[in-house]
């Protein structure tokens, strides 16, 4: 399943997953104005190179974990972030950006994370796992007003 994808030209559910806590990580660690750990440029090219090399789901849940461990901890000790504070986002093609703070985060982090995470979801719903809507927004249910239905 982990080398599983929507089209050929599309990376695979294992690439989606490393790059998904790629992106967490690296917008906990850009915003601090900090170097990013080796782990992220590891997981990089292991997610390039998961079609040939996808892991094992420990693999994946292990990363997962680890990543949500990091935003945990960053969120625990989160210093106040200027949203004005200058960001110069560069990618591996050369092609620099330069947002603030707050450009990155609605503009770059937040769509690129969800981007990986969606298209993670649609794979495995396509691969016949039965998840939901409810899965996927499973942390709503926290505002959830008591006594109302609790499904769609």
């Amino acid at each position: 399943m982990l080398t599983a994808c929507l089209a050929p030209d599309m990376f695979p559910l294992a690439t989606q997953i490393r790059f998904a806590c790629v992106q967490a990580q690296e917008g906990v660690f850009r915003l601090r104005q900090e170097p990013f750990p080796a782990s992220i440029g590891l997981m990089l090219d292991e997610g390039r190179n998961a079609a040939e090399c996808p892991g094992t789901i420990a693999d994946a849940l292990s990363a997962i974990a680890a990543t949500i461990a990091i935003v945990e901890g960053a969120a625990a000790e989160a210093p106040e972030i200027d949203p004005t504070t200058p960001i110069a986002h560069q990618l591996p093609q050369g092609m620099v950006f330069d947002l603030t703070a707050e450009q990155y985060v609605r503009d770059w982090a937040l769509p690129q994370f969800y981007f990986h995470v969606m298209a993670a979801y649609a794979i495995l719903r396509a691969q016949g796992v039965e998840l939901g809507k409810a899965d996927y927004v499973a942390h709503m249910f926290a505002y959830l007003r008591p006594g109302a239905p609790s499904s769609s």
